[in-house]
């Protein structure tokens, strides 16, 4: 899974390379950084950033991992902030893409970041989790199919992670609603007089594909519905795997085998890769064996995006994340 927000202590993460909230000197100092030199070994690592120092804000410099994990150490400063008049949101964005740079240039194929400045720098968590995640989709959309990079951000405690108070609302209340049993059966019989709907004369008011185009594709598996969408849609395959937090070799499975029968999750990440409406992920999933199930609170939260036409994949994991659901996308 190229992108996925994890609950951890970042000094456990077994990646390629972690990222320590540093500060312009390279000193070690509290939260983060702290616990990220004890873990490595204070003496050494301090060293070896006195070599390296200073790093300017927005910067990142990358050391040796020595006692944790990681094989490196990207020290990335961050910048305190001051209201967000002074260049903040440039200056954040600037310390999390050099720091993938520098991870890539080491061949690294993992790395995991903390949210910086999100600590005693006092940058506001849900918009330094925007920051963060926009930076993210940034470098992964630009990243050659054969350079592919796995990126966690770790947050020790989950509330770290939050959502617009105004979307943590309107999701919870669609969960609500969902949840309400006369809300369930009239939401059951109108999916009920939609379908029938659809094989009437005038059908195509009601759903853009014909009754002809249903029954030509009865045959179609789960692979050959995807690969369809995805000439359909005019998309090319990298366009649909990382817009669905795919890893390349996944899709490639997919491509290759005409049964490959994938996970729930993973139809659901490929419906939000292709961009489609509920009733085209409703036929996807059941390509699968799947549906979307009033009972299930990923089903439910999914169901709020695409009927809004949000097709975000981080911003739905997000949303995931922070209700106690696990994200969408998966690895090969």
């Amino acid at each position: 899974m190229p992108f996925q927000i994890v609950h951890n202590d970042i000094t456990k993460m077994h990646t390629d390379a972690i990222v320590n909230a540093a500060n312009s000197r390279l000193q070690v100092g509290g939260g983060v950084c702290g616990a990220i030199f004890a873990a490595a070994g204070d003496r050494k690592l301090q060293e070896e950033c006195n070599r390296k120092s200073p790093c300017p804000t927005g910067s990142a410099v990358i050391t040796g991992g020595y006692g944790l994990p990681a094989k490196y150490i990207v020290h990335a400063v961050g910048p305190i902030w001051q209201g967000g008049s002074q260049g903040e949101e440039t200056l954040l964005r600037s310390a999390y893409l050099t720091s993938l740079k520098l991870a890539a240039e080491k061949g690294c194929r993992s790395i995991s970041f903390p949210l910086i400045s999100a600590g005693i720098y006092g940058y506001p968590k849900e918009q330094a989790l925007q920051v963060a995640v926009s930076a993210f989709s940034r470098f992964l959309m630009e990243q050659d199919d054969g350079e592919e990079m796995d990126i966690y951000l770790v947050v020790f405690d989950r509330s770290a992670v939050s959502l617009s108070e105004k979307l943590f609302q309107e999701i919870r209340h669609y969960i609500d609603t969902f949840h309400d049993e006369e809300e369930k059966e009239r939401r059951r019989r109108f999916e009920y007089e939609i379908c029938c709907a659809s094989i009437c004369e005038d059908a195509d008011v009601l759903r853009e594909r014909s009754l002809e185009e249903l029954v030509n594709n009865l045959e179609e598996t789960f692979s050959e519905m995807v690969l369809r969408l995805v000439d359909e849609k005019g998309y090319k395959d990298s366009q649909v795997y990382k817009r669905a937090n795919l890893d390349r070799k996944l899709f490639s499975k997919i491509r290759s085998n005409p049964d490959y029968h994938p996970k729930k999750e993973t139809v659901l990440a490929l419906a939000v890769g292709l961009q489609l409406s509920v009733d085209e992920t409703l036929d996807l999933l059941q390509r699968a064996g799947y549906t979307l199930s009033n009972s299930s609170r990923t089903d439910v939260i999914v169901r709020f995006f695409l009927e809004k036409g949000e097709h975000d994949i981080f911003l739905i994991n997000e949303a995931l994340f922070c209700f106690g659901e696990a994200v969408l996308g998966s690895a090969a």
